[in-house]
């Protein structure tokens, strides 16, 4: 694995280390392409910041930081700039038109909200028996796939549903088969590896093998050992054996 796209910061508030510590670590590991992709800057409506985002008073240092860095390392490693967005469907325009004039490069989409997220959204980390809220989770994730923005989907088995198996696997399968459609990957993500999270899932994935969709690999990286991450790449490749999946390797970036 010569690739990672998913690398926060410390301006997300839940995240150590600087960027400089992150990029030799990648190197380190033998990564020749590396993205940061911190949570993405939005103002709602009402002013509201939400904690986990980069805050927009910190956004130009987030460019400027890593642009300098980028040059720097230049002849080491090709570094992108970008970030980890939701698709909110009251949102995405102002969303998209932000990051874009702040100067994202590339988008993964990491969907931590069912609904707009403020005032009223609820986390997709908690378990969770509704299939109401199961299905808005997947149309929202289905329309980020399908609106061409996203270079990849983070952890698309973020959400704890803990209902019928039959009612899950039919949902995400309209992720899977979003992604298949529009060459999108889904990501078997690193974090959930580390730290023991209810995710990678092992019924998603299952679907996953049978769609037979494009899958890749991110770091999903909030500290620097995680910047090259050696122990969860080999349970990741023991996943695409397992569930035979169409791994793909490193996402084609797709530029704003």
């Amino acid at each position: 694995m010569n690739y990672n796209y998913h690398t926060h910061t410390t301006r997300c508030g839940h995240a150590s280390g600087t960027e400089r510590e992150y990029i030799e670590r990648a190197i380190e590991g033998g990564l020749q392409y590396m993205g940061f992709s911190d949570h993405a800057t939005f103002v709602f409506p009402d002013g509201f910041e939400s904690h986990y985002r980069v805050p927009l008073a910190q956004a130009p240092d987030y460019f400027e930081t890593i642009s300098a860095l980028r040059e720097e390392y230049k002849d080491r490693i090709d570094i992108k700039i970008g970030f980890e967005m939701e698709y909110y469907p009251a949102h995405f325009d102002a969303m998209l038109k932000l990051v874009k004039e702040l100067g994202a490069e590339f988008l993964i989409l990491g969907q931590h909200f069912i609904g707009n997220e403020h005032p009223d959204g609820r986390h997709t980390y908690g378990r969770n028996d509704s299939t109401a809220d199961l299905k808005e989770y997947v149309d929202c994730v289905v329309k980020g796939i399908q609106s061409g923005a996203f270079t990849y989907v983070a952890h698309p088995d973020v959400f704890s549903f803990v209902g019928d198996d039959a009612v899950y696997k039919t949902e995400m399968r309209r992720i899977c088969e979003a992604s298949k459609a529009c060459g999108i990957p889904l990501e078997i993500n690193f974090l959930g590896i580390r730290e023991g999270r209810r995710y990678p899932t092992s019924l998603f994935w299952e679907v996953a093998g049978e769609v037979g969709c494009p899958v890749t690999f991110g770091f999903d990286a909030h500290e620097i050992a995680a910047a090259y991450d050696g122990e969860s790449l080999k349970v990741a490749e023991e996943m695409v054996a397992k569930y035979g999946l169409n791994y793909v390797g490193k996402p084609e970036v797709r530029e704003l």
